[in-house]
């Protein structure tokens, strides 16, 4: 390849490292915060709130909390916590696995890597820094988009895209990764049209479906284009220390598509397709969405001419690529195992949304976000915490006069950008291991721009609490 790459830094005897390679290795990292939430549940009281069924889904009765009496937690429950944490997040280990399978099939055929080096090489990626720098914004914005009108973990087959993008621009894994998962991140933390998070928010708050959307809009696309910005300034620039390079094995100018490559991309376009149709139209997650990728994967190594044996080789490998993310996974979903069955869930809840009573509105606005940040790490599901939290945050906007759309707002902001760097996110723990990059690589890239985003949110949380939104 003709153009410099960024990261060749990587291969050099650099000795100066950031401090973020002093980082424990991420399974050490999540048994530490375990741990610790372990030695909080002999602190915080067991409680719990009544609830009730409306429309099929279980609601918290507002000021139904009581103290309960439970038993400490034993020792040994620790260790238990563990292995139920993986049967519980079996859906995303399964995930990745087949992703991980499905993206060795199809890498290992040649055609995404010449689709990538013939559209990068029809915008001119390796002529200079202004045509790079367009491709990260313009795919920042794609990624973020789908992030929008998709979802989060319906997008994870799209996340090795990115870091093939990367590598034909000149740029790290890193790079790719930031760039894909960055931008499905914030695009499903602010989207103004998520059925997930603003639809069930909205449902319980008695608002009209997407309402408020202006101001979510605003926020989401000023939040992409820092992300896109912070890409271009920084993250091209960072030392990134890479077991598994990826790199295109030719010079751009000499990518072409074949008749098999067009017949194999098709097959992969045409999954992802029957992917959406399924999401938007059926209901699909996670275990429908890994059967498309297994079918996909089938379908694809027999459009490349592999035999059988071929085929499951090529998927093992592919699997085994990716087991140490995916165990990180199962890992961090031993943290709620451990909350849950000490009760002590919904005493947090109350403790921390108690805080806000007699507040300004504005102020109150952001110290929402804060709080629904802080019980994400411990309920990582955007509807769970809506069902959980806003029959209680809705009452308390009424009697502290701040607007129910404004409330949710806050929800929202809260729950979804913590998703980006908190170890109990399952689906982006799950991109991460796909894309190849640690948990303890992923948290000082992306720490920084999400506080310049959660500062910008919350100036227009506290201008759209005096505006009257």
């Amino acid at each position: 390849m003709s153009q410099q790459q960024p990261h060749s830094r990587a291969g050099s005897n650099v000795t100066r490292r950031g401090w973020f390679s002093e980082f424990p290795d991420p399974m050490v990292l999540i048994f530490m915060v375990l741990a610790a939430v372990y030695l909080l549940t002999f602190i915080i009281p067991a409680g719990e709130f009544a609830r009730e069924v409306v429309d099929g889904r279980s609601r918290v009765i507002s000021g139904s909390f009581q103290l309960i009496t439970e038993a400490p937690l034993h020792f040994f429950e620790l260790f238990l916590a563990i292995p139920q944490g993986m049967v519980n997040a079996s859906q995303f280990l399964f995930i990745v696995f087949i992703a991980g399978g499905l993206f060795h099939v199809l890498q290992s055929t040649g055609a995404l890597e010449n689709m990538v080096g013939v559209a990068a090489n029809k915008v001119g990626a390796g002529n200079s820094t202004k045509s790079r720098n367009l491709i990260i914004v313009l795919g920042t914005f794609i990624y973020g988009f789908f992030g929008v009108a998709v979802g989060g973990e319906n997008n994870i087959a799209l996340v090795p895209v990115g870091v093939l993008v990367a590598s034909a621009i000149g740029c790290s894994r890193l790079v790719g990764v930031t760039m894909a998962v960055g931008g499905i991140g914030i695009g499903f933390a602010l989207s103004p049209i998520s059925p997930y998070t603003v639809g069930v928010a909205q449902s319980i708050g008695e608002l009209p479906l997407f309402s408020g959307w202006e101001l979510r809009t605003l926020m989401v696309l000023a939040s992409l284009a820092m992300l896109s910005a912070y890409i271009c300034l920084r993250v091209v620039k960072m030392e990134f220390h890479d077991d598994q390079p990826v790199e295109m094995s030719k010079p751009l100018h000499e990518y072409q598509l074949s008749r098999q490559d067009l017949i194999i991309l098709g097959i992969f376009l045409t999954g992802l397709a029957t992917l959406l149709t399924g999401v938007f139209t059926r209901g699909w997650y996670i275990k429908e969405i890994t059967a498309i990728f297994l079918i996909m994967a089938i379908v694809i190594g027999f459009a490349a001419g592999m035999s059988a044996n071929q085929l499951v080789k090529r998927m093992m490998e592919g699997a085994a690529s990716v087991t140490s993310g995916a165990l990180v996974i199962g890992l961090a979903a031993s943290i709620p195992v451990i909350l849950q069955d000490a009760q002590v869930i919904d005493t947090i809840v109350k403790s921390l949304s108690s805080i806000m009573e007699g507040m300004p509105v504005a102020l109150a606005a952001v110290v929402t976000s804060i709080i629904q940040g802080v019980i994400n790490l411990f309920i990582p599901s955007g509807s769970a915490q809506a069902l959980i939290t806003m029959p209680i945050l809705i009452p308390l906007a009424d009697l502290i006069g701040m607007s129910r759309q404004l409330m949710v707002s806050a929800f929202q902001v809260g729950d979804g950008l913590t998703n980006l760097f908190i170890p109990t996110a399952g689906g982006i723990l799950a991109m991460l291991a796909l894309g190849r990059v640690s948990y303890a690589q992923w948290l000082p890239v992306i720490l920084p721009i999400m506080v310049l985003i959660y500062a910008f949110c919350w100036v227009m949380m506290v201008a759209a609490a005096y505006l009257g939104y």
